[in-house]
Formats: C-alpha cells, structure tokens, sequence
C-alpha cells in the first residue's frame, strides 16, 4: 500500500518533510522555509536508518532526507523508505559525498532529485519547486512513456525506427486526439534525425550548458522544431569535427523538461557511452538495441544486452531489434529462427527490409506511411511498439511516474 498521497486541493500550502541529523542544515531548511506562510515545514530530527519506516509521509509534497551515502546502513534504510513511499510524495536525497556508485545506486531507487552539501537555499527551494509539482487537477504527476533506441553497430537504422515510432506514438490516439509527442536526437556530432524530417534543428547547446537549470518550458519551446503532422523535434545542428561530452546536468535537464510536457517521448542515442547515457537508459520505459541482420553485429547486440544488464541491472530490460532482416526460400543467409536462438529473452522483432522505400521516405522528409500506407515495416513496428502496450499484461509491469525523475538526479 502506498502511504503517500498529493496534497488535498483545498489546501494552499506545501507540505515539506525534512529528515535530518546535522544541526547545521537543519538551521539552514528553518532558515529557508520557515518564513513562508504557504510552506507546512516539518522536521524531523534523526538519521533515515532510524525513521525508515517510521517517517510520516501522509500528505507531503516533497520529502527532503539527508544522509551520508558512505555508510551502507544509511542507504539501505533509504531503499526501504523508497519501498514504502514508492511513486510519491518524491524524495530528494542530500549527502556530503557524491561518486559513480552513489548515483547509480540513487537513480535505482528512483530518487526525485540529487543535492550535494553545502546546498545553498536557492538550490533547495528550486529542487522542492521543481519535483513537488502536481497536476492542475491535484492528482499525482503524469509522466512520459519513454523508448529509446541505442544502435549495436554504426548504419543499423537507428534514425528511422526513431522517427517511425514516434509517428505511430503520436497517431496512437486517433486524428482527435493525438497524445503530444517528442522526438529527442542525442546524437550531437553526427545526429540525422532532424534532416530526415526536413527541420531545421533548434537546441541551442551552448546557451544552456553553462546554466542548465534555465532550460524551462519557454526556452524549450524556442529550442523546438516541429514537423507539419505534429510531431515535436529536440535536435541540435551537427558537429562532425567536434568531439566532445556534454555536462550530464545538460542532457539530465533537457530530457527532465521534455518528459514532463509531453506524453510520449522517443529518444535516438548516439553509439558512443558518455557519462549521461547510464541516467538515460535507466529512465526508460522501453529500451531497444537496433542490429542488422550480420553475425557481428548480431554479436555486438548480445555483447551489449550483456554489458547493459551488468552495469545497470535488469532495469533497463534491453530488447534488440533486428533491422532490414530478409528471408527468401533457398537462401543461405540467416533465418528468424537463428535470431531467435542467438538473441535468446531478448530478441524483440525482425523488422522487413524495404531500403527503397525508407529512402524515398528520407528524400523527402517525410514519414514511411506518407509515401506507402500500410506499408511491412510500419506494420512490424507498430505490432512492437502500439500494440503490444495496449496489452492488459505488459500495462502492469510499466515503470510509475517517478519514471521521470531518474533525469533529475544529477540537476
């Protein structure tokens, strides 16, 4: 049973839990919201491996503990609170020591949010504001459905199953009512989304990478492209000789901004492992690994779903597709069955190949279905992508709200 629940809409105040053992921070949340006629400020003085499953969270709006993440006692209480809180009110963790495992092992517990001390009363306020926000109607926040595709090899056809799930997501509802959709290419020295729809890209990078945290819903609205069916396109323009890693705050921002304001999001990743990509896989609801259909990249597939279960777990659940598969009688190439048996669990479909058609579609940028409707590899992809989540079964097993949330770790 979860024991939190949003704030009653006949209340006017945000109701702030603190969990706290440093007498210092302690003056310092007094300080910064004690103030405030609209904050409900309620401390509590201990460590979580004392309140863990004792703290009242009934009615909070957000829930502020500080721990030392050093200490492993500290962190598995933290897990169990997380249990016990599961998708709200959202938790925002506070520690004096930050490293790879520590945020890895924060984003699997879906913490809302990531402050390291000394935090400053601008950060705390801003990091409540921004994971305390609920609905227009009160009820819990609503998050993204996030699919993101991760290539096995260079040239699988990353790009167009991007930009033709993200047709068949928006048009999932129906010519009334299509669910906001959004097209993200991470891919920033070589990424090709936005040319194959014929956009002009508009994520200005450099604008919000020495302050990520101005990245609110008006600048991303500049720093959109938007196709005529709709679609929605976070594209930055290409720089093929410019080698470089983006702060994670950059990519942890953007991707927070933009699953809170769309309902789909589709997510074209590079090949090359940056420092955010474990955040980005973590957050995903569907992850898929595109191969073509060669024994290498075959190979390369399996060698990731490997490596990607090893570092992260089986929360990501990668699945791989295998891209421009063919099978003709009497061929000697590779059958459906050998991918099966290669792949194993996690072989998701063989998608056909039809290269003149995707590249009529890619001359001139337009969706598959403009050019052939009905066409094999719409079909394959939409028995993939919509109608396997309209399953009662697979419905139940989708990642909560927090979802989102693990973008926010490092803002």
């Amino acid at each position: 049973m979860r024991l939190g629940r949003s704030p009653s809409l006949d209340s006017n105040r945000t109701r702030v839990v603190v969990l706290t053992a440093d007498a210092e921070f302690d003056r310092s949340v007094r300080a910064t919201f004690g103030a405030s006629n609209a904050i409900d400020l309620v401390m509590v003085p201990g460590r979580v491996s004392e309140h863990s499953e004792t703290l009242d969270v009934e009615g909070a709006t957000v829930v502020v503990v500080d721990l030392d993440a050093g200490r492993t006692e500290e962190m598995l209480a933290l897990a169990k609170l997380m249990a016990r809180v599961r998708a709200w009110p959202p938790v925002i963790a506070v520690t004096q020591s930050f490293d790879e495992t520590v945020a890895r092992t924060l984003l699997q517990m879906r913490i809302a949010d990531f402050l390291v001390k000394p935090v400053a009363a601008i950060d705390l306020v801003r990091a409540c504001a921004r994971v305390g926000k609920t609905t227009s109607g009160g009820t819990e926040p609503t998050e993204a459905q996030i699919y993101t595709f991760l290539p096995a090899v260079g040239g699988a056809g990353v790009t167009t199953l991007a930009i033709q799930t993200a047709m068949l997501l928006l048009n999932s509802g129906g010519p009334r009512t299509k669910p906001s959709t959004c097209l993200v290419d991470l891919n920033f020295q070589n990424g090709a989304g936005a040319d194959y729809l014929d956009l002009e890209p508009r994520l200005n990078l450099a604008e919000i990478e020495p302050r990520p945290d101005r990245l609110d819903r008006q600048l991303l609205e500049v720093m959109l492209s938007y196709h005529a069916s709709g679609l929605a396109v976070v594209a930055a323009p290409n720089r093929p000789a410019e080698m470089r890693s983006f702060d994670p705050d950059v990519v942890t921002r953007l991707l927070d901004m933009v699953s809170t304001n769309f309902d789909y999001v589709v997510i074209d990743m590079p090949r090359t492992w940056f420092s955010w990509t474990d955040s980005v896989l973590l957050g995903s609801n569907k992850l898929y690994i595109v191969s073509e259909v060669t024994v290498p990249s075959l190979r390369h597939a399996k060698q990731l779903v490997a490596a990607i279960k090893e570092r992260l777990g089986e929360d990501p659940h990668p699945q791989v597709i295998v891209n421009r598969f063919e099978q003709r009688m009497f061929s000697s190439g590779l059958r459906l069955s050998d991918l099966k048996q290669t792949l194993g669990d996690s072989f998701a479909a063989a998608i056909p190949n039809d290269y003149a058609l995707v590249r009529e579609a890619i001359d001139r940028g337009v969706p598959l279905d403009e050019v052939k409707p009905g066409n094999k590899v719409t079909a394959q992809l939409k028995k993939l992508v919509v109608d396997a989540a309209k399953k009662p079964e697979l419905e139940s097993k989708t990642v909560p709200a927090m979802k989102k949330f693990k973008f926010s770790v490092a803002s």
